[in-house]
């Protein structure tokens, strides 16, 4: 597994399962995830929801501009869109019920979505398009697990836990779509 992949898999699985702890190591998530679900509410989830997002947006329009490959640049565009489309009614969901999303305290998955950006923006050519590729396949795994395993068994609104649970799909096929592009690019 790539360094890049590595740590964006471990981070964001960290950070989402246990997003109040002071460490972020995947481990560390693991032997805490029952005790970080007690604690999250639905504004914090609905943050972290949305931050998910936001990200995948702009990753998505990162590759969309550096993809060396049309068929890269055309998946980040398909991630911008897609996720600027759940986004969109995640907010509106969230307005009509009256709920503000409310970051975590000590929100490290901002440093290291920065970070991550960082190291995708100084790739180049093919490297970034299996850079970007490898971190879209860890983060949508991530994004999962943590939606599975913590974020919406926490949910206390029916109608927030029905709506990630319809989009959830959605990042399943994301990943299976990032994988399949990188052995396409990688033969």
């Amino acid at each position: 597994m790539s360094r890049s992949r590595s740590f964006i898999s471990s981070t964001l699985a960290a950070a989402a399962v246990a997003v109040l702890a002071s460490t972020p190591s995947l481990a560390h998530a693991q032997a805490t995830q029952a005790g970080a679900a007690a604690k999250l509410d639905d504004p914090t989830i609905v943050a972290i929801f949305d931050a998910a997002n936001q990200w995948d947006i702009q990753t998505g329009s990162l590759a969309e501009k550096k993809g060396s490959t049309k068929e890269v640049r055309d998946f980040g565009a398909m991630l911008a869109r897609d996720h600027s489309a759940v986004l969109k009614s995640a907010k509106d969901l969230a307005k009509q019920l009256g709920v503000t999303p409310t970051p975590p305290r000590n929100f490290g998955m901002v440093k290291d979505h920065e970070d991550a950006m960082k190291q995708l923006d100084a790739a180049k050519g093919h490297a970034f398009d299996v850079a970007f590729l490898q971190h879209e396949i860890a983060y949508h795994q991530a994004v999962i697990d943590a939606a599975n395993n913590t974020l919406v068994p926490s949910l206390q609104n029916q109608q927030v836990k029905d709506f990630v649970l319809k989009v959830a799909p959605n990042f399943a096929a994301h990943k299976l779509a990032a994988e399949n592009l990188l052995a396409k690019i990688n033969k």
